[in-house]
């Protein structure tokens, strides 16, 4: 994939880095020589410049790029203006960084499709969000196993714990299922409400809707979040 990080400070950086490392063309972004020269080496592509100027961020190939993500994170101001300036040329997947709730409600009216919040989130995590398709959220144990959540591939959907094999022909092993549930007050409203299953029994059967909470090494995990995508 190829995304293009604006802002290299600690996330931003980080993130670009492990997007690099995981195959992907990344483009680095910012208006600091320091900050520029310090990741040269270490991802696809770096450019110093002004992210709020137009015509030079037009120039970028916008068309070509998959997700374009700001992570500015020092200046507010600036966020908002390069978030606005992304989206009205119109980026395939735009993503920008919060600061706090106030700035995400701008970022939102903006119409930003998704939200970074770096004091919650880590880059590890985002970097395996933005690489496989399904992943809604992982925790990385140590640099060679995780524990990820993936929606249910549309060929699980009515089989079994025991007729998918999970150990046996993935060599990972299922821990839990999630289940959205909604829940109404009784003032009438109504809200989604996730429910963890418990152990999944081998003749449980996998719905539509269900998250799966999986563990295995990385390398495994990948190989079979990849093969679902392509199967899907």
């Amino acid at each position: 994939m190829k995304f293009i990080i604006v802002g290299l400070g600690n996330f931003g950086a980080s993130l670009a880095e492990k997007l690099t490392q995981q195959g992907n063309e990344v483009i680095g972004i910012d208006s600091r020589m320091e900050k520029v020269n310090a990741l040269k080496e270490k991802i696809s592509h770096t450019i110093c410049m002004n992210a709020t100027d137009e015509e030079t961020v037009a120039d970028l190939p916008l068309q070509n790029t998959d997700i374009v993500m700001v992570c500015i994170g020092e200046d507010q101001g600036t966020n908002v203006m390069v978030t606005a300036l992304f989206k009205n040329l119109g980026v395939k997947r735009l993503i920008s960084r919060s600061i706090n709730p106030l700035h995400e409600n701008v970022l939102r009216a903006i119409g930003v499709d998704e939200i970074v919040r770096p004091e919650e989130e880590t880059a590890e995590r985002w970097a395996k969000k933005l690489c496989l398709n399904g992943i809604i959220d992982s925790f990385e144990l140590n640099k060679n196993y995780s524990i990820v959540e993936v929606k249910t591939p549309e060929y699980f959907i009515g089989k079994s714990v025991e007729e998918i094999g999970f150990r046996k022909n993935y060599n990972i092993l299922i821990l839990t299922i999630l289940k959205q549930t909604v829940q109404h007050s009784f003032l009438g409203k109504s809200k989604s409400v996730t429910t963890v299953q418990g152990i999944p029994e081998p003749d449980t059967i996998l719905e539509e809707d269900d998250i799966l909470v999986i563990y295995g090494a990385n390398k495994e995990l990948n190989k079979f979040v990849k093969h679902k995508s392509k199967d899907e």
